[in-house]
């Protein structure tokens, strides 16, 4: 019996096909090769076609399917993981509308704070757990008020995860982690929050029929299936933000438990039992995949949006010469500190832990006599870990310390350099799996349609590659504080 995983990126869409009874990966597959572009019409501004995420996912199949090392036939669920926060809206005829405002978008901060004024911080810290702020209300918001002739054609808004299922299945559900992560949902009533669909003047059928995370989403329809290779009925049992994904991939469910990524993005995601709300909503709650009215389980997020996009556009800046791994070599190459050059990796739209301030990405102390490429690509994996360093202490004043951060052995955290800095610049100990994203959602897909009796026992196969522990935290310690320096700087003039 044979799982799928598909995991819609920023950058690419990624698939695994995955053996349930051992829980290995069979095969993996993603398109595009490169990274897939992002729409930029206006600064700050990042879209992406919800048509090309379901055309790559075709071709990701394929390819997977050309691996030869499983039949098609035998795959009896399907997992969806997908990039938060993503506006899609379609028609009645399942069309879409536009292109997706995706999760780095900055437009509809003003529409999110002008929400926060109108609810009052009661609200917001006690029912939604955040502040409206730039999630998927507020660009739905801002689609409403700059985009009114398209706006009366929306028949459903989604997010990204609920599109592909829809693209599969021909249904269009949502969860309650989906709209908490829009900021839709209200903790004390365990439902559609009616307070901001009010105030966003939202009719409340422009919102999918809600169902449990693990549970059907529909069905693989017969004329998909005939193109994809697979059976028709497959149910897709499984759809999570990419976040809380990673964190069921790392088998991260139970309080006090902490997962960690630094794909296009970098997050740290802390599970909690207590209902959190950072008063400048700089770190975010939402329910977690295994959230219920008598359970508690919220997922802590800090999002830093300027992560492996800084790594990627420093090797584009380089007209692609090296290869990742060949930029890893080179960080190598230089001492910790990158003698003097300090980059501040914050490019890629405004930080919520930044007070939703856009600052623009900055290398700084350039020595041309000094400073080679190799330190610039040093310093910006240490910027990068600085960056994280950051947003850690924000959840420590909040309550959470973590003792230990699990992490897939994937992108920024393939670099030795890139982690040791993390490592000893957080002063907290990471253990690295080999698990990844894609699949993480087709084990949740397990989950979700019963093949699996329980969380344990999908992950009963799931092992610690290496444990790094932190080693010299004194010396990156200087090297912190002189990059806050920097960036504290730059937020005082902004």
């Amino acid at each position: 019996m044979l799982l799928l995983g598909i995991d819609v990126g920023t950058s690419s869409i990624k698939v695994a096909i995955v053996d349930a009874a051992t829980q290995q990966c069979l095969a993996s597959a993603h398109y595009p090769e490169q990274e897939a572009p992002i729409k930029s019409l206006k600064a700050g501004w990042a879209e992406q076609s919800p048509n090309d995420w379901w055309s790559f996912t075709k071709l990701a199949l394929q390819k997977a399917h050309a691996s030869g090392n499983y039949n098609p036939t035998d795959i009896k669920a399907i997992g969806i993981a997908y990039q938060m926060h993503g506006l899609v809206v379609v028609n009645k005829e399942q069309e879409v509308l536009r292109d997706s405002i995706i999760w780095c978008d900055s437009r509809a901060v003003e529409f999110g704070d002008l929400a926060y004024q109108a609810l009052g911080t009661d609200t917001c810290s006690s029912c939604l757990l955040n502040a409206p702020g730039n999630f998927t209300a507020s660009k739905l918001a801002w689609v409403k008020n700059n985009e009114p002739a398209l706006f009366e054609q929306v028949a459903q808004m989604m997010l990204p995860g609920d599109f592909i299922a829809m693209k599969l299945t021909g249904t269009i559900t949502t969860t309650p982690s989906a709209l908490s992560e829009g900021i839709l949902w209200n903790f004390k009533t365990d439902a559609l929050s009616a307070e901001v669909m009010e105030n966003y003047g939202f009719k409340d059928d422009l919102i999918p029929e809600v169902r449990s995370l693990f549970s059907v989403h529909g069905e693989v329809l017969e004329s998909v299936a005939r193109e994809l290779g697979l059976m028709p009925g497959i149910p897709v049992s499984y759809k999570a933000g990419d976040q809380l994904n990673n964190a069921v991939s790392l088998n991260v469910f139970q309080p006090g438990e902490v997962a960690a990524t630094a794909g296009t993005s970098g997050v740290i995601y802390a599970v909690t039992d207590k209902l959190f709300s950072d008063p400048h909503s700089r770190v975010n709650a939402f329910a977690h995949v295994n959230h219920s009215k008598d359970s508690r389980r919220l997922g802590v997020l800090l999002c830093i949006n300027g992560t492996g996009i800084m790594n990627s556009w420093l090797r584009n800046l380089m007209g692609r010469t090296l290869s990742y791994p060949e930029m890893n070599e080179k960080a190598a190459t230089i001492a910790p500190g990158s003698n003097g050059l300090a980059v501040l990796p914050f490019g890629n739209g405004v930080e919520r832990m930044l007070r939703n301030k856009l600052t623009g990405a900055q290398l700084l102390n350039i020595d041309l006599n000094i400073h080679t490429p190799a330190h610039v690509i040093r310093a910006t994996q240490e910027g990068i870990a600085f960056a994280f360093r950051y947003g850690l202490d924000i959840m420590r004043e909040n309550g959470l310390h973590p003792k230990v951060i699990r992490a897939g052995k994937a992108n920024m955290f393939l670099s030795d350099v890139f982690t040791e800095s993390f490592v000893n610049t957080t002063g907290v100990p990471v253990q690295l799996f080999s698990n990844d994203g894609s699949v993480g959602a087709a084990l949740g897909a397990g989950i979700g349609a019963g093949i699996y009796t329980s969380f344990a026992e999908a992950f009963t196969n799931l092992k610690v590659l290496k444990t790094v522990e932190p080693t010299n935290t004194e010396v990156y310690e200087g090297y912190y504080q002189e990059w806050k320096k920097n960036l504290e700087n730059k937020l005082a003039n902004l």
